[in-house]
């Protein structure tokens, strides 16, 4: 299946990852190039997609392989895997493979876009949350000690290319992280999607990928830069990643960004604007994918609302909250900044 998200294409095929190098040879002319990985995801993948790409033509350099985990997306790896990609003498006319999940395309995307002052870069994602949600749309960044995504630039891929059969290797709690995005999609405005998700996914999830992958790709096109609808994407993010921050990280995104989606919707029940089943829907879908709404208690709210300030959504002293107000659709509210506290206090309970 290939998914046109306008300046690029998105391919999602099982067997894939085997013809990285044939599709990338359809989008980038075959050239000097790396592949980035971290050091779960290479040993399992990194020579089939080498094999493929100097089967295609490629001039495959060292590898660039990192510790795994969301520790490792910071400026000091970014530096060196700046400081990799010149050792290797790629060229403006080069490009990098981004093979793995969010870090590693969020990272290699930031270096693509930087290097040289912009190179082209492919994504590989292996895993569900990459693939239904950060490798598509062109956002990439780096972490800061204050908070996630804080140093980053809008740079699109030249490609993506999803092998649904790479999520076979995924462990459960990887994939229910990825499941908390696709929830995501499902309640900013997929009905549909619900619906499907409500049922036995095992043998759908090719159908799963491309819902999300489409509607996103979508909302990127009318919103590239998040001046509007895109920051729906968001939804359940401005509390998720205060909760990752207070964890370290320990926490992992799509857990966190579930109980975010939770206490979001049930403060918005307490106020009003969303209807007390589209809280149990959520939450009931939820706990299906392994996703605990809870979360959030291991927290103050004084604390998630203090990180959550250095959210990069603030405007001044004004914040964009993401709200649902049905089941399958949801809205922009904007608030002073200090009115975060009480909805996090609203939505913090049981």
């Amino acid at each position: 299946m290939k998914i046109d998200a306008g300046k690029y294409n998105i391919i999602i095929e099982r067997g894939a990852i085997s013809k990285i190098g044939e599709y990338a040879a359809s989008a980038v002319n075959p050239s000097g190039c790396v592949i980035v990985s971290d050091d779960n995801v290479h040993p399992i993948y990194g020579e089939t997609v080498r094999c493929s790409l100097t089967d295609a033509g490629f001039d495959v350099r060292a590898n660039f392989v990192f510790p795994h985990g969301e520790e490792s997306k910071n400026l000091a790896t970014l530096e060196a895997l700046l400081n990799h990609l010149s050792a290797e003498g790629l060229t403006r006319t080069d490009c990098v493979f981004a093979l793995g999940g969010g870090v590693t395309g969020d990272m290699t995307g930031f270096a693509a876009a930087v290097y040289l002052r912009g190179i082209k870069f492919v994504q590989i994602p292996t895993s569900l949350l990459a693939a239904v949600d950060s490798s598509v749309g062109g956002k990439t960044a780096v972490d800061l000690a204050v908070g996630k995504n804080l140093v980053g630039a809008f740079h699109m891929p030249s490609l993506v290319v999803c092998d649904p059969d790479v999520l076979d290797t995924l462990p459960p709690e990887y994939f229910s992280d990825g499941m908390a995005e696709v929830i995501k999609m499902g309640f900013i405005g997929n009905p549909d999607l619900i619906e499907l998700l409500s049922g036995d996914i095992s043998d759908k999830i090719d159908r799963v990928i491309a819902a999300c992958v489409k509607d996103k790709a979508d909302i990127v096109a009318r919103d590239t830069y998040d001046k509007g609808e895109r920051q729906k994407l968001n939804l359940g993010h401005t509390v998720g990643h205060a909760m990752e921050a207070l964890s370290e990280y320990k926490i992992h995104h799509g857990s966190a960004v579930a109980s975010g989606m939770h206490v979001i919707a049930k403060a918005a029940a307490v106020r009003g604007t969303c209807p007390a089943d589209t809280v149990e829907k959520l939450d009931k879908l939820l706990e299906k994918y392994g996703l605990d709404p809870y979360i959030y208690e291991r927290f103050s709210a004084e604390d998630m609302y203090s990180s959550a300030l250095h959210d990069k959504k603030m405007r001044g002293n004004t914040i964009t909250v993401v709200i649902p107000v049905e089941t399958g659709r949801s809205e922009l509210f904007t608030y002073q900044a200090d009115e975060l506290l009480q909805i996090i206090k609203d939505g913090a309970v049981r």
